[in-house]
């Protein structure tokens, strides 16, 4: 069992061997929950989620502007 600290910007590093054992590279996203006892869980989004219709991987910088255009039209258009 590996020990992180969290800096004064609330980031943590990711253990090596885990980071080796799940594929993690720079650049990759993880979504961050609770679990339903409290604990803090990560997981690999896998490249299916990152996808579009196309077929191909969509980069950080895409999915940022795809993020802000839909955060964009949810407040345009009153959101759900």
């Amino acid at each position: 069992m590996n020990r992180v600290k969290v800096t004064r910007s609330f980031q943590v590093t990711i253990p090596r061997e885990v980071r080796v054992a799940l594929g993690i590279r720079v650049g990759d996203y993880l979504r961050v929950y609770l679990d339903d006892k409290g604990r803090i869980v990560m997981e690999k989004i896998s490249a299916s989620r990152k996808t579009l219709k196309a077929g191909r991987l969509l980069t950080p910088e895409e999915i940022d502007e795809l993020v802000a255009k839909g955060l964009g039209e949810g407040i345009a258009g009153g959101g759900d």
